[in-house]
């Protein structure tokens, strides 16, 4: 696998649609606000506490090993971005990306208003040194697969060379997935989990 070449071929792409790419970025941003502002309502109040509860007992202070977070996260995070990947095959399935990043945007800023007003001191650790930085990382990245779905989704026939070109472009963000996860793994051994908790 040639990464550079990869690496070209697919943000090229990316640019060349760069009003795909900047929708996309605005409508999640939209959402995030959206998430910070409505976060209030009782029933989605509650929704994003168990949200941040869970990443809290289960990710930063948890006493899992931090290579099986790390599984974990690199799994979850590569299954949804399947679903990006694979709505760029035909235009009708290009709803997906919009509607997952408008889910993952609303969760994020309700959930980073939770953090900072709830947790206080630890709630603004956790999210400005683990969560806020990687979800955006994830999210771009999701953002990048999206806009590559959009710009094939229109002529995709499933010919060998559509296949391959898909293919590869998911490999790649495989690749930047798991390097971010692991970054995560690493801060979370750093900053969060007792010495020794590696294994």
């Amino acid at each position: 696998m040639n990464l550079p070449f990869l690496l070209k071929n697919c943000f090229g792409r990316i640019f060349c649609r760069k009003k795909t790419f900047i929708s996309l970025i605005i409508l999640f941003l939209c959402s995030t606000i959206c998430g910070i502002v409505f976060v209030k309502t009782p029933s989605v109040y509650e929704y994003h506490f168990n949200m941040c509860e869970r990443f809290i007992d289960k990710v930063c202070f948890s006493s899992t090993s931090v290579f099986l977070i790390f599984i974990e996260r690199t799994a979850g995070n590569v299954l949804i971005l399947a679903f990006f990947v694979i709505a760029g095959i035909h235009p009708a399935a290009c709803v997906l990306p919009p509607v997952i990043l408008i889910y993952r945007a609303y969760t994020f800023g309700g959930s980073l208003f939770i953090f900072c007003s709830v947790y206080r001191f630890t709630g603004v650790l956790v999210a400005f040194l683990l969560y806020f930085p990687i979800h955006i990382m994830i999210d771009f990245i999701f953002i990048c697969a999206s806009t590559c779905s959009f710009s094939r989704a229109a002529c995709f026939g499933f010919r060998k060379s559509d296949l391959v070109e898909l293919l590869n472009d998911f490999l790649l963000f495989v690749l930047i997935i798991t390097l971010i996860c692991l970054a995560e793994a690493l801060f979370l051994f750093a900053l969060f989990h007792p010495l020794g908790s590696i294994v």
